[in-house]
């Protein structure tokens, strides 16, 4: 507990100095608001803004939630795929990892093409980014078990849905949550793109339309609106996976066994 609030404390006081640096250098260069504004502007156009911003939080909110159902759950899905079956491992593993060279940022404007402008669009964005971390991770924390104790069960008749659930499923699930505290902060990015791209509403679409009138503050308090929304969406995570894990079975050691 205390080394947490130390912790804590010391990011604190990191972010207070180079608010306090940004602010006297702003100050002392004459730097023009619309190029730089201080950050005690910033945070009083938070505050002015605040309805503003949250109605268009509320956006982005609902878009990043939806990509991280269906980016996780499909995810998910493939890689228990994947894991017993060598045929999909070697026809569908290599061609994930070659997805990831091509950046889904550069794929947002033909989705807009092809769904609009709304919602699913930047669904779609958020859900691809959240997915490559969630197959990856959970592959790998199912081959995390040791296969000693899988021959256990086998002895005692143990089925394989049975295998899974009470010891696969469990000993993955800190690969799991892993691959999603990634993929949580990466699908804010990822539907802020989107709106960049192309929107009527969302954090993303006022970052843009207050830079084109230079609004500088108002797009540095769109980012701060991003970020504690990124914060907040990770604190969940972080208390999913606490609770999940407290019913977890010990993970066993890792080996190139295939499964049952």
């Amino acid at each position: 507990m205390f080394r947490t609030m130390k912790r804590y404390v010391a990011t604190l006081a990191v972010l207070g100095i180079s608010f306090a640096l940004w602010e006297a250098g702003v100050r002392l260069f004459h730097v023009a608001p619309y190029i730089l504004p201080p950050p005690s502007r910033i945070i009083s156009v938070f505050y002015t803004h605040f309805p503003l911003l949250l109605g268009h939080a509320s956006a982005t909110l609902i878009e990043v939630a939806l990509g991280l159902l269906f980016g996780a759950l499909g995810g998910f899905a493939l890689a228990v795929l994947i894991f017993y079956s060598r045929t999909l491992e070697h026809a569908l593993y290599p061609l994930i990892i070659a997805s990831q060279m091509i950046p889904v940022f550069a794929i947002a404007p033909l989705l807009i093409i092809w769904f609009g402008y709304g919602l699913w669009p930047k669904v779609t964005v958020a859900g691809l980014i959240v997915f490559f971390p969630i197959v990856v991770n959970t592959v790998d924390g199912l081959r995390s078990v040791n296969e000693e104790t899988i021959d256990v069960l086998r002895s005692l008749d143990a089925t394989r849905v049975q295998i899974f659930a009470y010891v696969r499923l469990p000993a993955s699930l800190p690969s799991l949550f892993s691959g999603l505290k990634v993929g949580v902060t990466l699908s804010v990015v990822g539907a802020t793109i989107g709106e960049w791209v192309g929107a009527k509403k969302g954090l993303g679409y006022l970052m843009i339309q207050s830079n084109a009138l230079l609004r500088t503050d108002l797009v540095f308090a769109a980012i701060l609106m991003l970020s504690l929304l990124g914060l907040l969406l990770f604190a969940l995570v972080r208390i999913m996976e606490s609770r999940f894990l407290r019913w977890m079975t010990p993970r066993g050691s890792n080996n190139d066994r295939r499964p049952m």
